[in-house]
């Protein structure tokens, strides 16, 4: 028997395997796909593989700090690459912004673009962001998950804290009283998109975001972000770490209020002193555990939008290169009005490309890149009948504008898609949300779901649905802590 079993080989679960099995717990992961890696996936063309999921690595320390535990180095694991720009943004009035990997090369370039006040705004707002970063992220990130008792619990510290990460104005409000160029503006308000949520309503705390991507950096990793899920299997499995493929959780087993192990779909029970669920905290809710044992995983707000995505052919020859390039509409605004009043996609979407072969280093097909494409989209209506129209009409939307941008031509050829109604058929109960529930409230850290449940005792959650939130580096850290939670808890002694 199992100390451990881990449901779900992303990120998070990969994460949380090699900490509990590096402080001596005998760990299982029971993975339902046949590779691990979750939402960070890949998919292989024509012998080319591509990655599907996310693009760009931030906050490598996250990961760094967690192979450490392991006694492992991280440029042991994965080379990381810094690509310089960083990113490029185009607007339709035909400016041209790059950012760099070092805030004082951006501020040169939107000095020459924009002119000496623009120049100001960018730095100063920079210097807001990073001092956001540097209050939140050890009480409201790296941390347990936050509560009003443990916050009061700080003192002044964490008055202080709260104090500084502008938690009661919108990410809009705060961007627009101290940013006066309306490009950049939007380059600012696209942070809202990293988790998934309104800058309209979100809080101007998200706001942090542009420190931890253009203040810290961005990274891609050598092979593919897929390499990295790889890697981390197999530290774990380096550790004694059993992890096994094509094994689908049917039901988490609760006996007394107490965790008892779970049920695959082939029928084998497997017992365990502790459970670290590493799956959309919905699927948790209303398929694993059942309403009787959740009384913690309430739904919390509206889901985080989704997207849709694809992976185009795209010839080398007389094109230009770059790592990362976002394409913004006339009208930045219009993109969430449509997204969370309206329920729909953008009428005219913001398209965001990434050149695999630039960004992460991956072969292509001799003449032709991995170009991978986004653009953003709302979750799955909760009855799941989206009209069939609506992700057709959209992938036309922004083949055209990539091809009015010249971007790409009209003979480069999509060779894999997915709409956010394949995400949710991918990723049980999720709606097809990237990141869970979108933080539209300024109380959204002290509602989404701890790492620790009080009931059932012994199950533990590790997602980017679950604290401290989406994207690759708090997926990581919420493993750490799930696993962390349950030592401390002496699940497995």
């Amino acid at each position: 028997m199992p100390d451990v079993i881990v449901i779900g080989a992303g990120l998070g679960g990969l994460s949380a395997a090699i900490v509990a099995a590096a402080e001596g717990a005998e760990v299982l992961v029971v993975e339902a796909s046949s590779s691990p890696g979750g939402k960070a996936g890949e998919a292989c063309v024509d012998g080319v593989s591509f990655d599907t999921g996310p693009s760009v690595l931030t906050l490598p320390g996250v990961l760094a700090d967690v192979l450490r535990l392991a006694g492992v180095a991280m440029d042991d694991v994965v080379t990381l690459i810094r690509n310089d720009p960083a990113f490029c943004y185009r607007w339709p009035d035909g400016v041209h912004l790059n950012v760099f990997q070092d805030v004082a090369d951006t501020v040169s370039e939107v000095q020459r673009v924009f002119g000496a006040e623009a120049a100001a705004d960018f730095e100063s707002f920079m210097e807001y962001s990073r001092g956001i970063w540097e209050s939140a992220a050890p009480h409201f990130v790296m941390a347990d998950s936050p509560s009003v008792g443990r916050i009061a619990a700080l003192g002044w510290t964490g008055v202080r804290a709260v104090m500084k990460i502008d938690a009661m104005r919108t990410m809009s409000q705060s961007i627009r009283a101290r940013v006066r160029s309306r490009h950049l503006q939007d380059l600012f308000l696209r942070f809202a998109t990293y988790n998934g949520s309104d800058p309209r309503r979100a809080p101007a705390t998200l706001n942090c975001i542009a420190h931890v991507e253009m203040g810290i950096g961005s990274y891609g990793i050598q092979g593919g972000i897929h390499r990295l899920p790889e890697r981390l299997a197999e530290v774990a499995q380096s550790l004694g770490v059993v992890i096994e493929y094509d094994a689908r959780v049917q039901q988490i087993l609760v006996e007394d209020r107490v965790v008892s192990g779970v049920r695959l779909e082939d029928g084998r029970q497997i017992s365990a002193k502790c459970v670290l669920a590493n799956a959309d905290v919905a699927h948790v809710r209303k398929r694993l555990l059942g309403e009787g044992h959740a009384s913690q995983l309430n739904p919390n707000g509206v889901p985080s939008t989704s997207g849709w995505t694809a992976v185009i052919r795209r010839k080398n020859e007389g094109q230009e290169r770059f790592s990362h390039l976002a394409l913004f509409p006339e009208r930045y605004d219009a993109e969430f009005e449509d997204m969370f009043d309206h329920g729909r996609p953008p009428q005219e979407p913001t398209v965001y490309c990434c050149d695999q072969s630039i960004a992460h280093q991956r072969p292509g097909w001799g003449d032709a890149s991995p170009l991978f494409v986004m653009a953003n989209a709302p979750a799955e209506p909760e009855s799941g009948a989206s009209d069939p129209q609506t992700w057709p009409k959209l992938k036309t939307q922004v083949l055209n504008r990539l091809m009015r941008a010249g971007v790409i031509r009209a003979d480069d050829e999509v060779v894999w898609e997915r709409s956010p109604s394949g995400l949710a058929d991918r990723f049980w109960d999720s709606r097809g949300a990237l990141y869970g529930a979108a933080s539209n409230s300024p109380f959204s850290a002290f509602q989404r779901p701890p790492n620790r449940l009080k009931t059932p005792g012994g199950l533990y959650l590790a997602s980017g649905s679950a604290h401290p939130g989406g994207g690759m580096p708090l997926c990581i850290q919420s493993g750490r802590l799930a696993a962390e939670c349950a030592s401390r808890d002496g699940a497995w002694r």
